[in-house]
């Protein structure tokens, strides 16, 4: 299996690959792509595109239906960052609260200065802040970051709320009994000193935190954001600011417009980028891709269902990719139904607008029975693997 790399991936990842994968430079004729940043909306797809994995959480840069109608599974590695954005976000909500960059500034300003040190005792008191503990903190999505990002609080003497509709039975067990679940944001935004987001950017959340929002909000807030630069809209950010009611915002993605704004803690997309994360979520990446290649496994696939599977122990195992469609799932099953007998298990899982079938058979899958089923319209790939 040819395999390339549209961004640098982390090498102790990529020595994960056994000696069937082989890393190459061409990227328009390999089997697997693993990618960070780069943008792939006009990627050219070739035929034996299989599988993209995105080496981080966010798929953005990633066309998902175009990749889903080729056939091509894309992974994602979330939680394999998750810790370095944790890191981050505490480092930014201490650093809003102690005015660490200005007492920096005003050193590196009067390092010439032979008596600084009792010039110190003087301006020192222009950077004076305030401790987080007892604080509270608002965590807005309580996923892989989320919850992190909520305990490491509760650790450091915080009161913390937490707010998630969609949270999952793991990530609930996951969090500090001190974390107060919360229902109703109307009444938490009053309250909070700070409020960190951890939100996917989809249309229902573009500019989640607003007018509305900042209305609601004690003064002297501090914005977290470490997910996505347009979950806060940019004007409405702006007269938060000049109104008093944000004190701080803190953001991992500076557009344009937001760094240029002043009380803004800017930085250059940094929550991934240790060399921690980045060898975890290639190690993640890698073991997605070869799961698939050799077993049909889905795991975390943000366009397919996900679908754990055994290793392979009858003669053939089939897989078809295709459009969530009663009609094809009918004519899937006319052509199986010939092979019967031979069915040991089979699996079918949906995910929105695609479908996924396995069939596990005991004998070898008849040519003509694989045609049949690759001519079905809405078949976007078909494959077979074999002992």
């Amino acid at each position: 299996m040819k395999v390339s790399c549209l961004n640098n991936i982390s090498p102790k990842g990529l020595q994960h690959f056994t000696g069937n994968y082989q890393v190459v430079e061409d990227q328009h004729n390999s089997d697997l792509i693993l990618v960070r940043s780069a943008k792939m909306h006009d990627y050219p797809i070739n035929d034996n595109l299989l599988a993209v994995a995105r080496a981080g959480a966010g798929v953005n840069n990633i066309p998902l239906d175009k990749m889903a109608e080729h056939g091509v599974v894309v992974f994602n590695a979330p939680g394999a960052n998750s810790n370095a954005v944790k890191e981050l976000v505490i480092a930014g909500m201490l650093m809003s609260s102690r005015d660490l960059i200005g007492g920096y500034q005003w050193v590196k300003e009067n390092q010439d200065d032979e008596d600084i040190l009792k010039s110190i005792e003087k301006a020192k008191k222009a950077f004076g802040g305030h401790e987080i503990l007892g604080k509270t903190l608002l965590v807005i999505g309580l996923g892989a970051v989320g919850g992190k990002v909520a305990n490491a609080a509760v650790s450091l003497g915080m009161k913390v709320l937490g707010f998630d509709p969609y949270l999952s039975d793991n990530a609930r067990r996951m969090l500090d009994h001190k974390v107060e679940l919360i229902d109703d944001l109307k009444k938490a935004y009053p309250v909070s000193d700070f409020i960190s987001l951890h939100l996917p950017l989809i249309d229902s959340t573009k500019h989640f935190i607003n007018e509305s929002v900042f209305s609601l909000c004690k003064k002297d807030v501090v914005i977290l954001n470490y997910a996505r630069d347009q979950l806060v809209k940019n004007e409405d950010l702006k007269k938060a600011i000049e109104d008093g009611i944000v004190k701080k915002y803190v953001t991992d993605f500076p557009n344009h417009y937001v760094a240029n704004l002043d009380h803004v803690l800017y930085f250059p997309h940094l929550g991934a980028s240790t060399v921690e994360s980045e060898e975890n979520c290639a190690t993640m990446a890698v073991h997605q891709l070869m799961n698939y290649v050799e077993k049909g496994e889905i795991v975390n696939s943000v366009n397919y269902p996900n679908m754990t599977l055994n290793r392979l122990d009858t003669t053939t195992r089939l897989t078809l990719l295709a459009k969530n469609d009663p009609d094809i799932a009918r004519q899937v099953d006319h052509v199986m139904d010939k092979l019967a007998d031979f069915i040991q298990s089979k699996a079918s899982k949906v995910k929105k607008e695609y479908a996924y079938y396995v069939f596990d058979l005991n004998k070898k899958m008849p040519k003509d029975l694989y045609d049949k089923l690759k001519d079905i319209e809405g078949i976007y790939r078909a494959r077979i693997m074999t002992q």
